[in-house]
């Protein structure tokens, strides 16, 4: 049949659900099968289309990696009878290397790999944070779906049946000063396709149309533009969904800006006029001299294939990894005291600040916050009445908590002051039309909310900065009110998770110069952990216990350690707790193969749903390899997808 030099193409927009890989792979499938019906040749899907291109650290994540390759190959065997050829985003693996690639299909088969080139690193991009430059790449062999690739940063050209050319190219390469596109077709490319994912500013949306017709006029080609859409994380920035068909400079099909449901465009591209354009044009048949571009081949040699692979894991695993040891543990648990202090010393001399206020609860947490009050005092040779200590009971506050909260501020010689809340909040009730009788969010969080109104109040009026007392755990697990506890002008205690903490206080209480606090110390070590917003029992004890409610805080610093150190996999992370925890491995604490899947499950749902308050954190210093700083180490969209990493849990046998 003649086609008369003219292909069908396809440029499409569709919804996603951040790191959601099996829902974002069903609606690449719908577009394609819709595609194949209206016999579409070559179909673009955007940049990191497969998982969402707003992943942001989820990308250091095995679990995101792996699912995203595992749903491409569904993709493939779902598609293995389809003519068209597809054009999909996805982070692979490549060696030692993750790469941004855009990957080729067709029948079941993939016939190439391209990683991106330009990484974009300024403004709101940091991608260099998490993927490598085709430029870092050498050539590596891969398998994907039992299929052998090399993969390498030498340009690769497609070629249809009807011997169309085409060549591909990753959002930012457009933009760069000699895109990859220029090399493309000037060795031959008809078509260029080009995977994006660029957000929504003002004036943008013009200038890219501009720089894409350019583009297209320039290198006289197809240019077929696939920008994300609805679906990407809103966190911080917009993506408007831009599908965009150009021949020759001019734009012959575009799709809907800010749709909220999935779109395909599709236009037929005129080839044969292409080429004849190019043939009349003697500038770009002069430009053809210089196109080739040379890269040495590096052999591969390959090993031979173990004829068996049983594993067991022959080596310890830590129960608490947080926790120094050796000879040196006193010592790194005086520089984290010190590196905390220092935070709080500079944060004070860059407001020549001479006041702090900080809530003492008698509880781990404040203790430890506390005491870095008094280091950080003692360094800037302060007042110890500077710290404002304030004692805030309520309706869950216990004798014992109450009376080592008034003692150990007493003994440290710091200022003390006791509101009591409980007509503040009763008086809250009364406003909002709150049962008291009825224990919940409502209850307890009125109280978190109304004892950080005081001490933000309090600050204000002694010209101090209020010194936040959570931890990392708590950040993890989300186990603090929001715009309560939660907040604070300076948080000492946001990189420290609950263990260590529970270790720094120890440390601390055998310290000679300490004495006179150590059995207070070592009694809130051992006070059960509470947020103590619930009334007491008969007996005057604590009865809402956090870890009855959230679980061990050692599993969970153990969960969060290995997922965010390593990124390992929820079923790694299992295996491995089995191995650090399990009742036969004479572990200091034992926990069952179920309580531990249990819990982790717990992890991971509140992980992801609370990213929310970990996204506008007040600052604080970091300590350790591991920190949940928005600016720093961990920054994720507030609404990703959890679903994958709950699909593995699933699928883990206990």
């Amino acid at each position: 049949m003649n086609n008369f030099g003219f292909i069908k193409v396809a440029s499409t927009t569709p919804t996603l659900e951040v790191a959601n890989c099996k829902y974002n792979i069903n609606e690449i499938l719908k577009i394609a099968e819709q595609a194949e019906k209206e016999h579409v040749e070559i179909i673009a899907f955007p940049e990191l289309s497969i998982t969402g291109y707003t992943c942001q650290d989820l990308f250091r994540q095995t679990a995101l990696i792996n699912g995203a390759e595992q749903v491409l190959c569904y993709y493939m065997e779902q598609t293995k009878q389809f003519d068209l050829i597809s054009i999909i985003g996805l982070p692979l693996k490549v060696g030692d290397l993750l790469l941004n690639v855009a990957v080729v299909l067709q029948k079941g088969k993939i016939l190439g790999v391209i990683p991106k080139t330009y990484l974009p690193n300024y403004g709101e991009f940091y991608e260099k944070r998490w993927f490598a430059s085709s430029q870092d790449l050498r050539p590596t062999e891969v398998v994907i779906a039992d299929q052998k690739l090399l993969i390498s940063a030498k340009p690769k050209l497609f070629s249809t049946a009807s011997g169309v050319l085409f060549g591909i190219e990753i959002c930012e390469d457009v933009w760069a000063p000699i895109p990859p596109s220029n090399r493309l077709t000037l060795s031959g490319a008809d078509i260029i396709f080009n995977l994006s994912a660029s957000d929504e500013l003002i004036g943008k949306h013009n200038y890219l149309k501009s720089l894409l017709s350019q583009q297209s006029a320039r290198t006289i080609c197809g240019y077929i533009y696939s920008g994300s859409g609805f679906g990407e994380s809103t966190q911080d920035l917009v993506f408007g969904g831009n599908a965009l068909i150009y021949e020759n400079g001019r734009l012959i099909a575009s799709g809907k800006r800010f749709s909220l449901e999935s779109q395909m465009v599709t236009s037929q591209i005129d080839v044969e006029m292409l080429r004849s354009e190019r043939r009349d044009n003697t500038t770009y048949i002069n430009a053809q001299r210089s196109s080739e571009l040379g890269i040495e081949q590096i052999d591969i040699i390959p090993c031979f294939e173990r004829e068996t692979n049983v594993f067991e894991l022959e080596r310890a695993i830590d129960p608490h990894p947080f926790i120094p040891t050796g000879e040196e543990r006193d010592q790194s648990f005086s520089d984290i005291l010190n590196i905390q202090a220092l935070g709080l010393v500079k944060r004070l001399k860059h407001i020549n600040g001479k006041s702090v206020v900080i809530g003492i609860s008698g509880g781990l947490d404040s203790t430890l916050a506390l005491l870095v009050c008094i280091l950080a005092f003692d360094k800037l040779n302060l007042d110890r009445k500077g710290i404002i200590g304030v004692t805030m009971p309520g309706f869950g506050t216990t004798d014992r908590t109450y009376n080592n909260a008034l003692e150990l501020m007493n003994k440290l010689g710091i200022t003390s002051r006791e509101i009591n809340i409980s007509k503040s909040v009763l008086q809250h009730f009364e406003d909002i039309q709150h049962n008291i009788t009825v224990h919940d969010a409502t209850y307890e969080n009125s109280q978190a909310r109304e004892r950080t109104q005081i001490l933000m109040d309090l600050s204000n009026k002694l010209n101090a900065i209020v010194v936040g007392t959570g931890d990392l755990s708590e950040l993890a697990l989300g186990w603090a009110t929001y715009n309560g506890d939660h907040m604070s002008m300076y948080g000492v205690n946001a990189s420290v998770p609950k263990t260590l903490i529970l270790h720094l206080v120890q440390h601390v209480a055998k310290l000679p110069q300490m004495a006179t606090i150590k059995d207070i110390l070592l009694d809130i070590v051992h006070t059960p952990i509470s947020p103590e917003l619930i009334p007491a029992n008969e007996s005057g004890e604590i009865k809402q216990k956090t870890e009855d409610l959230v679980g061990p805080y050692e599993l969970h610093d153990f969960f969060l350690y290995h997922f965010l150190r390593h990124g390992f996999t929820p079923e790694k992370i299992y295996y491995l707790a089995c191995n650090a925890f399990g009742v036969d491995r004479n572990a200091e604490k034992s926990y069952s193969n179920t309580t531990i899947k249990a819990w982790l499950k717990v992890f991971v749902r509140r992980f992801f749903s609370q990213q929310f308050k970990r996204s506008c954190l007040p600052d604080g210093p970091k300590v350790g390899s591991v920190s949940l700083s928005p600016r720093g180490d961990w920054r994720m969209p507030s609404d990703a997808a959890v679903q994958l990493w709950l699909d593995e849990l699933e699928r883990i046998v206990d």
